[in-house]
């Protein structure tokens, strides 16, 4: 029985609903894959491993995206573990520009033409 919950080359299985305590949702803002993320504070001592492997991967700024792929983990138990970390102010998220936020392609070359006439 215990063979069913051993992968041999990886060793043992932590299941995503053991990581998150049987939570689905990170509590309070949701977590857009390009949010970036950096760690703010040195971690607690106390910290469960897979929150410490998601503080030591985002010691430089991370997007979300880019942080799954850095610690294996999947999304949604990602924006879940991020949830923790940020209800303990070991990190910062800067959300995406919105689209409307972003200036127009026919404005910066207009600027860049400007610039280049200088």
């Amino acid at each position: 029985m215990t063979e069913r919950w051993l992968d041999r080359e990886a060793g043992p299985i932590v299941r995503p609903y053991t990581m998150t305590r049987g939570r689905t949702r990170a509590a309070g803002a949701h977590f857009d894959l390009m949010a970036v993320v950096v760690a703010v504070r040195a971690p607690r001592r106390d910290l469960p491993p897979e929150h410490m492997s998601i503080l030591n991967a985002c010691r430089a700024p991370i997007s979300v995206a880019e942080l799954a792929g850095e610690t294996g983990m999947a999304v949604g138990v990602l924006r879940v573990l991020l949830g923790d970390l940020r209800d303990h102010d070991l990190i910062t998220v800067r959300l995406p520009a919105a689209p409307s936020a972003i200036p127009r392609e026919n404005l910066l070359r207009d600027l860049l033409a400007g610039l280049k006439a200088l």
